[in-house]
């Protein structure tokens, strides 16, 4: 991995080269010493004590890359290059080209605009071969510029980033609360906190504003903004507190890829949950995205970090795939929830119907609770109870909502 990455950006300076005429592919450059990155200027229980460490991938919000500059873009095929170089050419942009780079000289234009075309001149793995590196007219470039040279495709996700980047400074992600439900008692037993943005007015889905962070490295930043924001919007709205809804338990979800070290990355989550007033024992750190999990140890030594100090930790999506059981025995956790896509119509197809009571059962002998998503009918919800689970959510009890109600 290495070896192929430090062929890809270039070379390293040889004795007596200075940094300002290290190559990158076969195009050099010579320009005053300033650092810069992606376009930017760089400038039993533990108890819950806000931690003075702290992450800064996930703390600095960067700036999408802009401005008059150069860019270079390194094909390792020749044929991409071509494609590329026809579709510059008719678009009457000015390129050079030094061997296997071109380099295009980008005024005042926006680089999202003239970079998003090229999604439909490559393949999604032409797009990942391409190395790009964005140099702004005026500063000059360092080694650890030239180690940032970033695929095509995650770089054009950076410079279409700016609307997330401005939602993340300018804290306008919000959270909205969707009830669970006990299936015996028939009263809320907790809330999920689900995420939201704003912008104009609208509100902005998660799938978008993930989807987004994914393809331009932020969800280190996105993932622990929204952490914060459902810990202080579930406070002011009285829960897992010492007020009235004391007991009344939230779900926040986390996922693990966006953690490096919890005791690093998760500092200011615990600073939160303590400055906020929140019980330990009523906060539920749950996993999504389970599916792409590939570092089992990882995920357990935030699990852990997370139990040491009180919390309880689930795992979502059960049912949809083979991970989310196969991740029982490793991980252990205090809840499941079933995936929707095995609750819907649970009481009427028999395939479905089988996998969700031997999960339930599983879980059942194995002492950990169950929470059904997407239950939208009084069928799905007899049928569930009938089978044994514990809790559950959907629309049939509430749809998720920026205030909460605490009686269904």
């Amino acid at each position: 991995m290495c070896e192929k990455r430090s062929k890809a950006i270039g070379r390293s300076p040889s004795k007596g080269q200075s940094l300002a005429s290290i190559r990158f592919g076969d195009a050099a450059f010579s320009r005053p010493h300033v650092r810069f990155s992606y376009g930017v200027l760089m400038n039993s229980s533990l108890p819950v004590v806000a931690s003075t460490k702290s992450c800064r991938r996930c703390e600095q919000v960067p700036d999408a890359p802009q401005g008059a500059g150069t860019l270079h873009l390194r094909f390792p095929l020749s044929h991409s290059r071509s494609k590329i170089l026809s579709h510059f050419y008719e678009s009457h942009l000015p390129c050079t080209q030094s061997g296997e780079v071109l380099s295009v000289e980008i005024e005042d234009e926006d680089l999202a605009e003239v970079l998003s075309p090229l999604q439909s001149v490559l393949s999604s793995v032409e797009q990942a071969d391409v190395r790009v590196l964005f140099e702004p007219r005026g500063y000059q470039m360092q080694l650890a510029d030239y180690l940032d040279a970033d695929n095509l495709d995650s770089f054009i996700a950076r410079a279409q980033s700016g609307w997330l980047l401005d939602m993340l400074r300018e804290d306008r992600l919000t959270t909205w609360f969707q009830p669970i439900v006990g299936c015996e008692s028939q009263e809320v037993f907790a809330y999920e906190c689900l995420m939201r943005g704003e912008e104009n007015g609208q509100t902005v889905f998660p799938r978008r504003i993930i989807d987004i962070a994914r393809g331009a490295g932020l969800l280190f930043q996105l993932d622990r903004a929204a952490r914060l924001v459902a810990i202080r919007n579930a406070a002011a709205q009285g829960l897992g507190t010492s007020s009235t809804h004391a007991s009344t338990r939230i779900f926040i979800n986390f996922i693990p890829t966006a953690i490096y070290d919890p005791v690093n990355c998760l500092g200011s989550t615990m600073k939160a949950v303590e400055e906020c007033g929140l019980k330990p024992e009523n906060v539920v750190f749950e996993v999504v995205e389970s599916e792409l999990i590939q570092d089992t140890n990882h995920l357990k030594t935030i699990l852990d970090y997370y139990r040491a100090r009180g919390f309880g930790v689930a795992l979502d999506d059960v049912g949809a795939g083979f991970s989310g059981l196969n991740l029982l025995n490793e991980v252990r956790p205090d809840f499941i929830k079933l995936d929707m896509q095995l609750t819907r119509d649970v009481w009427r197809d028999p395939y479905k119907a089988v996998i969700a009571r031997k999960v339930l059962e599983i879980a059942r002998d194995i002492g950990i609770q169950t929470v059904c998503e997407g239950v939208e009918t009084a069928e799905e919800h007899l049928w569930l109870c009938e089978h044994g689970a514990d809790y559950e959510q959907g629309y049939y009890f509430g749809k998720p909502a920026p205030q909460i109600r605490f009686e269904l």
